[in-house]
């Protein structure tokens, strides 16, 4: 009877372990999307507009246009088009995580850094 009980809770846990959520990434590919995250201590929103292979930031009053380059329907390369210094020509790499009907939760870093932030945005439009 114990051996049951441990054989039944190795089984669940081993089901449980490899469950993943479920992720509807194309339903993000294109939109208008606001990420907000805190800067030097400050919260700060950024509103985006992704139109599958292109996609424009405006922060702080300002428009910035990146390409997008698509790996697969939930991972995607940023590279600035037009970047004022040598760190915005680093090119991010964006992986979504988990999606709701409104949101999606996405890991980002500098490709070939280790160095991984995650967020989540919203789907305003």
């Amino acid at each position: 009877m114990l051996n049951t009980r441990y054989f039944l809770l190795l089984l669940l846990l081993i089901g449980t372990s490899c469950y993943n959520p479920p992720r509807d990434c194309k339903a993000f590919k294109e939109g208008t999307f606001r990420f907000t995250a805190i800067i030097d201590g400050k919260e700060q929103t950024t509103t985006f507009e992704r139109y599958n292979d292109q996609e424009i930031d405006y922060f702080e009053g300002k428009a910035d246009t990146s390409s997008i380059r698509w790996i697969n329907d939930c991972e995607y390369i940023v590279k600035k088009l037009r970047p004022q210094d040598a760190a915005e020509e680093k090119s991010i790499h964006m992986k979504i995580l988990t999606t709701t009907d409104s949101s999606y939760t996405f890991e980002y870093g500098l490709v070939g850094s280790s160095n991984k932030s995650k967020g989540t945005a919203i789907k305003v439009n």
